[in-house]
C-alpha cells in the first residue's frame, strides 16, 4: 500500500463523491450518513460480505439519555458518560472528543434505529465496568453478527454501493499550494484486476493494526504474542496511509483486550460473569487481580499466569444472567462452560487442588458477606455468594482490536502533525485515535462501538456537506 501522486498512470475508471475503505460498523453508519444527505457513496470491502471486527463483538453501544433508559427511571447524561470515559483513562484521553461522542451518543442510536431500521434496545441486569449507569444498546440477540446484518440490510435499502472482495491498495492524491487532497483510491480485485476509483472525499474506516504482529510488536509489546480475536484485515492500512500524508497519531498503545476468551473454542465468556460476583483462579487455585477493574486490562494479567490460562467460576444465577447473550449460549453449545455439582466435581473439572479450590471459594464468600475490600482493591458488597452447582471456563487473555491511530477533529477529519485538517480526509472506528488513552486499563464497554457508529455518523455527515 502506498500514497501516490495523481497522474496519468492512475486516472480513474469511475468516480463517485465520497468513498468508504472499510465495511465494519463505522463504515456502514457512515455510509448511512452520506446516503442520508441524497449523495452517492461507495464502501469498498475486502471481505465477500461486510463484517468487520463488529462482527466478532457483542455489538453493544453505549447511549446516554436515551428514551429507553428514560422509561426504565434511569437517569443519565452525556456529561456523566463523558466523565466515565474520562475517569477509566485517568484524564490521559482528549475530553472535548470524550464529551463530543457523548453527547452524539443518544442521537446515534436513535438515528439507526427509527431511521434505518437498526433494533438496538437497553440492556438489562446489569450495569458493565466503570458505567455509572446501565447504557448499553444492542441488538435482540447482543451480538455483533446481528448488528452488522442490520447494518447490511440498512445500508440495501438505502442505496449505498458496496463493493466486495475489493482490496485498497494506493491512495491517489494531488497537492496544489500546500493543500492535499486524496482524489482517487487504486483498488486490487481477486482476479488480480486493478481499478482506480475517483472521489471527492475519502473515509477511512478500515479499523485498527491488530492483525499486523509488526506493529504490534512496535507499539503494543505486551499483548504482541496474545491470542488475536479480531478481523485479519486490520493491518494498520489508514495508520501508515496517515503517515505517508503527514497525520498525527496517538495513543498507539491502547487496545481492547479480553480476559476470557474460552480456551479453544474463541467464544468470549463476556464480563458480566465477573460483574455478578464471579471470579478468576490460575491453575494453582488462586486469584490473582481485581478482575472487576475491567476486562481489557485483565487480559494481560491472565496471559501471565502459568500456561497464560485462567479459570472463571461462577454459579446458576449468574448463568441466568448470561444467557441473554448469543455468544454465551454458543459457549454453552460447545462445551466450553462447565456446570459442576459440588466442590469436588469443580476440582476434578479444572484440574485444581480441591483444598486450594475450597478455600478461595470460601475467601470470596467471606468477602461477598462482610462487603470488605480484598487485597486487590475488589469489593463484593451487593453480590449474592456463589453457590453450588457452580459453572467454569477455561479462558485465555485474547487482543479483540487495537484503539489508537490517526487524530480527528470533531467532525472526524484527519488532522495533520501541525493540528490543522486535511481537505476531504476522515477517519472513525480502530483508523481514528479512540477515547480509551494509551494503554488497556483506560477502555470500558462500548468504547470502541461508540467510536464506530458516532465517528461514522459525523465522518458521513461532513464528508456529504463538503462534496455537496
Amino acid at each position: 500500500m502506498a500514497v501516490l501522486v495523481a497522474g496519468e498512470a492512475n486516472v480513474p475508471s469511475i468516480t463517485y463523491p465520497v468513498v468508504i475503505i472499510g465495511g465494519g460498523a463505522c463504515g456502514l453508519t457512515a455510509a448511512l450518513a452520506v446516503r442520508d444527505a441524497g449523495i452517492a457513496v461507495l464502501v469498498i470491502e475486502r471481505d465477500p460480505t461486510p463484517r468487520g471486527t463488529t462482527a466478532m463483538s457483542t455489538g453493544l453501544i453505549p447511549a446516554a439519555g436515551t428514551p429507553d433508559q428514560a422509561a426504565q427511571g434511569i437517569e443519565d447524561r452525556p456529561e456523566l458518560l463523558a466523565h466515565d470515559i474520562i475517569a477509566k483513562t485517568k484524564h490521559r484521553t482528549d475530553p472535548d472528543v470524550a464529551l463530543h461522542l457523548a453527547k452524539e451518543s443518544a442521537e446515534t442510536v436513535m438515528w439507526l434505529r427509527t431511521a434505518h431500521g437498526v433494533p438496538l434496545t437497553l440492556v438489562d441486569g446489569f450495569t458493565y465496568p466503570g458505567h455509572s449507569v446501565r447504557r448499553m444498546m444492542g441488538t435482540p440477540h447482543r451480538t455483533g453478527e446481528e448488528l452488522m446484518a442490520a447494518l447490511n440490510d440498512a445500508c440495501a435499502l438505502a442505496g449505498v454501493d458496496v463493493l466486495t472482495d475489493a482490496t485498497a491498495r494506493d491512495l491517489i492524491v494531488t497537492c496544489v499550494g500546500g493543500d492535499t487532497r486524496v482524489t482517487a483510491v487504486v483498488v486490487d480485485r481477486p482476479d488480480g484486476t486493478t481499478e482506480t476509483v475517483g472521489t471527492g472525499a475519502v473515509i477511512l474506516a478500515c479499523c485498527g493494526f491488530g492483525g499486523n504482529p509488526d506493529m504490534l510488536r512496535t507499539h503494543i509489546p505486551e499483548i504482541a504474542d496474545a491470542v488475536f480475536h479480531g478481523h485479519a484485515g486490520n493491518k494498520g492500512d489508514a495508520v501508515r496511509w496517515g503517515q505517508a500524508l503527514g497525520a498525527g497519531i496517538a495513543d498507539m498503545g491502547a487496545y481492547q483486550g479480553h480476559g476470557g476468551l474460552a480456551a479453544g473454542y474463541a467464544i468470549p465468556i463476556l464480563w458480566p460473569v465477573i460483574v455478578e460476583g464471579g471470579f478468576q483462579v490460575n491453575t494453582a487455585g488462586e486469584r490473582f487481580s481485581n478482575e472487576a477493574l475491567g476486562y481489557s486490562e485483565q487480559a494481560a494479567k491472565v496471559n501471565a499466569q502459568p500456561s497464560g490460562v485462567a479459570w472463571s467460576i461462577f454459579d446458576t444465577r449468574i448463568d441466568g444472567v448470561m444467557r441473554q447473550f448469543d455468544d454465551y449460549q454458543q459457549a454453552l453449545s460447545a462445551g466450553a462452560v462447565v456446570k459442576c455439582a459440588t466442590i469436588d466435581d469443580l476440582a476434578r473439572a479444572t484440574g485444581i487442588p480441591r483444598d486450594q479450590l475450597a478455600a478461595t471459594l470460601d475467601e470470596v464468600e467471606r468477602y461477598t458477606v462482610t462487603g470488605k475490600t480484598d487485597r486487590w482493591g475488589r469489593c463484593f458488597a451487593g453480590k449474592a455468594p456463589l453457590d453450588a452447582p457452580y459453572l467454569t471456563a477455561k479462558v485465555t487473555g485474547a487482543l479483540f482490536h487495537t484503539q489508537g491511530g490517526l487524530i480527528v477533529d470533531r467532525d472526524a477529519r484527519v488532522l495533520k502533525t501541525d493540528g490543522t485538517p486535511f481537505a476531504n480526509l476522515f477517519a472513525g472506528g480502530g483508523a481514528a485515535r479512540g477515547i480509551s488513552g494509551p494503554d488497556a486499563t483506560g477502555y470500558i464497554a462500548g468504547n470502541g462501538l461508540l467510536t464506530a457508529t458516532t465517528f461514522g455518523k459525523l465522518a458521513g455527515r461532513a464528508a456529504a456537506e463538503m462534496v455537496r
